[in-house]
């Protein structure tokens, strides 16, 4: 049995000091006779926790750990929440079954109780080192809710966007637009997501594929809208135990907007590379482009674009 807990001692939207989520994992149940069937197959976990729908959560940059992305930013659609519940995953000669439950938002509230119903949500996969030299990902998921007060499985980062004050107008403040290059599709009373996520690494060569369709809308919506994203991942490591990286990303969005229901889309172009001068200090250089398409003329992001060059320094422990 294993606690888990996990608290920002600062981030762009909250610089107080903040509990992320804290759960208990069981490998093993020694309160009912340790039995191997559990021990040797299934993990549970109970609390308030990073849910497990898709496989970019684990390669995102969550605040100031960035030590498991190769890029500076992560996805534009970015599919980042922590849920109070439950998940049961069960693991088998590279076979994942994954099942779990929770309460559909960040804070676990109770208030208005005929807008709230459970979130389900579930993976199934398999995941193998095939030889020395390959190893083989694949897996599908789906988070799906009928109600909500407030869901925010596109929304529920904290923590902020790399690409600091882009596209914003001039009242804007980093702690308030702290998502900037980012879109949320407001899907947040009833929504339902799938992604695949292909990982495939030959050698030093990764391919990561996000292909993701969610569908859903707002509380004062009455038509269901829907977004795409596409996401392609090439990271190519070398060096002594792969200590230098090169790296190139295309993302895509598109889907309608809330309100306007404007049919719209966003490109983002992610070339860099990094150096991990040791195995706890990573230097990263980005140059990133993107593209606003089919905004509302009195939008600032109408015709918009951004580019320039990121740099980043990672420290985890």
């Amino acid at each position: 049995m294993r606690l888990n807990l996990v608290t920002y001692l600062s981030s762009r939207h909250h610089q107080e000091t903040w509990v992320k989520g804290g759960y208990l994992q069981f490998d093993k149940l020694p309160f009912l006779g340790n039995p191997e069937w559990f021990s040797k197959y299934l993990t549970l976990r109970v609390g308030h926790m990073e849910i497990n729908y898709g496989d970019a959560h684990f390669r995102r940059t969550d605040n100031g750990n960035a030590m498991y992305n190769p890029f500076v930013g992560n996805y534009i659609m970015d599919a980042f929440t922590t849920e109070v519940g439950g998940d049961l995953t069960f693991q088998n000669n590279g076979f994942i079954l994954m099942a779990g439950v929770t309460g559909g938002e960040i804070q676990g509230g109770i208030t208005r109780p005929n807008d709230r119903e459970l979130s389900w949500i579930g993976k199934a996969g398999y995941d193998k080192q095939l030889s020395d030299d390959l190893r083989v990902r694949i897996t599908g998921s789906i988070y799906t809710t009928s109600g909500s007060a407030r869901n925010t499985l596109y929304g529920g980062d904290r923590a902020g966007s790399r690409y600091y004050m882009v596209l914003e107008n001039t009242l804007a403040t980093p702690t308030a637009q702290f998502t900037s290059g980012r879109i949320n599709p407001g899907q947040t009373d009833n929504i339902t997501a799938t992604v695949l996520n292909p990982f495939i690494k030959f050698k030093g060569l990764e391919f990561f594929g996000n292909f993701e369709k969610s569908k859903g809308r707002a509380a004062n919506e009455t038509v269901d809208r829907t977004w795409n994203q596409l996401g392609a991942d090439l990271v190519y490591r070398f060096g002594a135990a792969d200590k230098f990286y090169l790296a190139g990303r295309y993302n895509k969005v598109e889907g309608k907007l809330a309100g306007s229901g404007l049919d719209v889309s966003l490109d983002r172009t992610q070339i860099g590379g990094g150096w991990f001068i040791s195995k706890n200090i990573l230097a990263k250089l980005e140059y990133v482009t993107q593209n606003y398409n089919g905004f509302a003329a009195n939008d600032i992001r109408n015709g918009g674009k951004f580019n320039g060059l990121m740099i980043e320094g990672v420290i985890g422990f």
